[in-house]
Order: structure tokens, then sequence, then C-alpha cells
């Protein structure tokens, strides 16, 4: 996964590099066509996309560093919850 740019005082959008497990297309995303989702457990803290060659859907784990690497690149976060 790459990390965000920027050169003479102007942001360049983060690209990340990416693969389908379903096609196994290897690609590069820009920051907007991920999500990132931080549950209460490493079970629960993924990211997902949707594969540009087949469509699928994909989600896959995000360690610590995945989460930083993401949130630095301006990746959408969403914030799960546990309800009582």
């Amino acid at each position: 996964m790459a990390g965000a740019v920027t050169g003479a005082g102007v942001a360049v959008t983060a690209v990340f590099k990416a693969a389908c497990p379903d096609c196994r297309a290897s690609f590069e995303l820009a920051a907007g066509a991920l999500r990132l989702a931080i549950g209460a457990s490493d079970r629960t803290t993924f990211y997902s996309f949707t594969c540009p060659d087949c469509g699928s859907a994909v989600r896959k784990p995000a360690g610590e560093r995945i989460v930083e690497l993401l949130t630095g690149g301006g990746v959408r976060t969403l914030r799960l919850h546990i309800t009582a």
C-alpha cells in the first residue's frame, strides 16, 4: 500500500495497491474507492473495496499498520460500536 504524497505544496491523491482474491487481478485504487471499518477486535477491523476488473465485493482484514496507512491516506473510516 502506498501513502499520500505531497509535492510543491500540492496534495496528491493517495493511491493504494490492492488485489482481488476472486479474479486475482492486481490494481491501484484511490483512497475514495476504499472503506475502512474499525471494530472492537482484529476480527471486526477490515477494509473493503469493489474489484474494478470483476466487480466482486472484497473485504480484507486490517491490522494496525494497514489502519495507519489507510487513515493517513484519507480513506473514509467507520468506527463500529457494540450496543448492549
